[in-house]
């Protein structure tokens, strides 16, 4: 008995080695993606307003705008909500979720010009 409990201890040990390693890496990983998230807000508010970053056609500022956004969005659920380590029914979720979104937009796409909204 005394040797199970010598070899746990020693397992803990091995992983209690690698912990700092795998903190500093978790750590260089989230200062990233907040880097990039920061410089996606900065890119997002300058296609907004400054004019030499606009198309001259305001919906497709619009589109750019948003899909920056989703970009931003994508790296907030894989990174920070840890969605990159989940099972493969979670996917399918959110390919649900997106596909039902975008024909959501398309209908509004198509009220507006049709002209009801």
């Amino acid at each position: 008995m005394d040797s199970k409990d010598d070899h746990s201890s020693s397992h803990e040990h091995e992983h209690d080695d690698h912990a700092p390693l795998d903190l500093a890496k978790q750590i260089r990983v989230y200062l990233r993606i907040g880097a990039i998230l920061i410089a996606g807000t900065v890119l997002t508010i300058a296609v907004a307003y400054v004019p030499w970053l606009q198309t001259g056609n305001h919906h497709v500022d619009m589109a750019i705008g948003l899909l920056i956004a989703t970009v931003k969005v994508s790296l907030v659920a894989l990174i920070f909500m840890h969605l990159n380590h989940e099972k493969g029914l979670i996917y399918k979720v959110l390919f649900f979720t997106v596909v039902f979104a975008a024909a959501m937009l398309f209908l509004f796409v198509l009220a507006q010009m049709d002209g009801h909204i």
